[in-house]
């Protein structure tokens, strides 16, 4: 039985790149969101409210950072996706999510201009007697603000189905 990793492949383990959104988040960003995932709190929505609690200003729902491409500038692709993807040579494959893993360090802001950096933490393959070969591809994207603070990471797993 053939392997899948390669010494190419093996070579993008560790690369990294980032991206820096071109604006602000924006307030209207932020309730668009929550609204979309039925979230009525306050914090998400009410300025007025928002500057009456400890944290002064509206914030945003903790996986809005993680679930969103503000801050790419890529062209759509022939799917219409315009987030990251790593080019890996792997033959033809479908893929699923296999996961996230979330740490928020604190609470993102309508004023903060995110830069996320995406690093290829693992690839490894795992051989199944149901499915075959399967690759996992985990990646870490650590988001950070204008003052370099950190504001949450994302640890995401794909499994490929060569």
């Amino acid at each position: 039985m053939s392997s899948y990793m390669t010494d190419e492949l093996k070579s993008w383990i560790g690369r990294e790149v980032s991206y820096t959104a071109p604006e602000e988040l924006g307030a209207a960003s932020i309730r668009y969101f929550a609204l979309a995932i039925g979230d009525e709190n306050p914090l998400f929505h009410d300025g007025a409210y928002a500057r009456t609690t400890s944290h002064g200003a509206t914030i945003a729902p903790p996986t809005l950072v993680c679930e969103t491409n503000q801050f790419f500038r890529n062209p759509p692709d022939e799917n219409g996706y315009i987030g990251h993807h790593w080019p890996l040579p792997l033959p033809s494959s479908r893929f699923i999510r296999g996961g996230n893993e979330y740490e928020f360090h604190q609470p993102v802001r309508a004023d903060d201009r995110i830069t996320m950096t995406w690093r290829l933490a693992d690839i490894y393959e795992r051989q199944t007697s149901s499915a075959g070969t399967m690759i996992f591809v985990v990646s870490e994207a650590r988001y950070t603000n204008q003052r370099g603070e950190l504001l949450a990471v994302n640890r995401e797993t794909n499994i490929h189905k060569p």
